[in-house]
């Protein structure tokens, strides 16, 4: 795995991680407090995660939509 990453490609791949995915998770588990689910039952916990993921992006259209149209 460590030769996977230090390779030119790995690198490229792994330093797009960080634009894409965990900005994300950071910004649900950090600045929303969702550290753990408050409910029970794999269908309650798809939709309160669903609704972390919904207010995620609404903050990301109110704040930088203007720049995407």
């Amino acid at each position: 795995m460590k030769h996977r990453v230090d390779s030119a490609k790995g690198k490229q791949i792994y330093s797009h991680r960080m634009s894409v995915v965990e900005p994300v998770f950071a910004n649900i588990g950090v600045n929303k407090r969702l550290n753990r689910f408050t409910l029970r039952s794999k269908r309650k916990v798809q939709g309160q995660w669903q609704l972390f993921c919904l207010i995620h992006n609404i903050e990301k259209l109110a704040n930088y939509g203007h720049s995407f149209a």
